[in-house]
C-alpha cells in the first residue's frame, strides 16, 4: 500500500518540509485589490499586511474542488493506492467541503479530516500523517495520526485587533470581547474549530508574558502523559519579525527539552483575517510511534 498525503497551504510547513516528506499542499486563493493570486504565489505575506494597513480590500476563498480533483487524479497516476487529505477547520473555511466533493469521484479512496484547527497545529499532524504513510501504514492508520496529533495540539495567539477577524466572519466566540476591544489586548485560542477568547489583558507587553505562560503550561501538561515522547513547538507571526523572535528566545529558554522550536511566518490567506502584529505559539506532542521530522534540522 501506498498512501499520499495531502494539505493545505494554511499548514504553513517550513520551506522544504513539505517536499521532503512527500506532502502534496494545495494553495487557498487570495484577492487584493481584484487581483487573484494562489497563496504563496505571486504576493508575500507583507504585502498582504501593507494592503490590510492602506485599507486596500483583502478578501481569501477556498481551493476549488476541480483543483483537489486534479491534485487526487495526479497521485493515482503517480501510484499511490489511496490518500489521507488533512485541511484547515470547517468552522473557519469552506476548504473541507471541497475536497469532500472531489473525493467522490477520484479514482483512488480519499479519507478527508478536518483538523479543526490550522497554521503549523495543522501542520505538525500532517507531517506525522505523512511519516506513518513513509513507515509504510495504511491509510487507517495515517488518519489517525493526523487526528491523534491535530487534536493534542494547543495554539495561543495575540493580535493587535480584533477587526480583521469581525470583518472576515472568522471571530466565533471571540465576538464578546468585541465591546471592550479597544481597551484590552486579547489572546485568543481555537478549541473545537471555533477561535475563542483565552484572556484578556490591558497592555501588548502583558499579552506577550501572558502567551509564553500559556504554552509553557501547555508543555507540561503534554509532558505528563505517558504516550508522549517529546513536543514541538512553533511560533507564527505576520509582519511582526522582531517580536516573534523575541518570542522564540523566550520560549527556548523557558523550553529547553523541545524538540523543536519552529519560526513560521503566517501566510497571506490567514494573515489576511488575523492582520499585522499578529503572534501565535503553537505546542504539539510526538506521540508514541513518532518519527523525526525530515527536511528540518534539529
Amino acid at each position: 500500500m501506498s498512501v499520499a498525503v495531502v494539505t493545505d497551504s494554511t499548514a504553513y510547513l517550513p520551506s522544504g518540509v513539505a517536499a521532503a516528506n512527500g506532502i502534496s499542499v494545495v494553495p487557498m486563493r487570495l484577492a487584493i485589490g481584484g487581483v487573484s493570486y494562489d497563496e504563496g504565489r505571486g504576493v508575500s505575506a507583507e504585502e498582504v499586511a501593507q494592503a490590510l494597513r492602506d485599507f486596500v480590500p483583502v478578501s481569501t476563498s477556498r481551493p476549488s474542488p476541480a483543483l483537489f480533483s486534479q491534485v487526487y487524479a495526479a497521485l493515482a497516476a503517480a501510484g499511490h493506492d489511496s490518500i489521507v487529505s488533512v485541511h484547515v477547520s470547517s468552522q473557519m473555511s469552506a476548504t473541507l467541503s471541497s475536497a469532500q466533493l472531489a473525493a467522490r469521484d477520484a479514482p483512488i479512496p480519499v479519507t478527508v479530516i478536518d483538523s479543526e484547527t490550522i497554521g503549523m497545529a495543522m501542520g505538525f499532524g500532517v507531517i506525522a500523517a505523512a511519516e506513518a504513510a513513509a513507515s509504510g501504514a495504511d491509510a487507517t492508520v495515517v488518519a489517525d495520526a493526523a487526528r491523534r496529533h491535530t487534536g493534542a495540539s494547543t495554539t495561543v495567539f495575540y493580535v493587535d485587533t480584533l477587526e480583521h477577524l469581525r470583518r472576515g466572519g472568522r471571530i466565533g466566540r471571540a465576538s464578546a470581547l468585541m465591546g471592550s476591544a479597544l481597551a484590552i489586548k486579547p489572546l485568543l485560542t481555537v478549541r473545537d474549530g471555533h477561535i475563542e477568547p483565552l484572556e484578556r489583558v490591558r497592555t501588548t507587553g502583558k499579552a506577550l508574558a501572558r502567551l509564553v505562560k500559556h504554552t509553557v503550561d501547555a508543555v507540561e501538561e503534554l509532558e505528563k502523559r505517558d504516550d508522549v515522547e517529546g513536543v514541538d513547538v512553533a511560533v507564527h507571526h505576520l509582519d511582526s519579525r522582531e517580536r516573534a523572535e523575541t518570542l522564540v528566545e523566550q520560549l527556548a529558554a523557558e523550553l529547553p527539552r523541545a524538540r523543536r522550536l519552529l519560526l513560521v511566518e503566517l501566510g497571506a490567506a490567514v494573515g489576511a483575517h488575523v492582520g499585522p502584529g499578529t503572534l501565535a505559539a503553537v505546542v504539539t506532542p510526538r506521540l508514541s510511534g513518532r518519527t523525526r521530522i525530515v527536511g528540518s534540522s534539529d
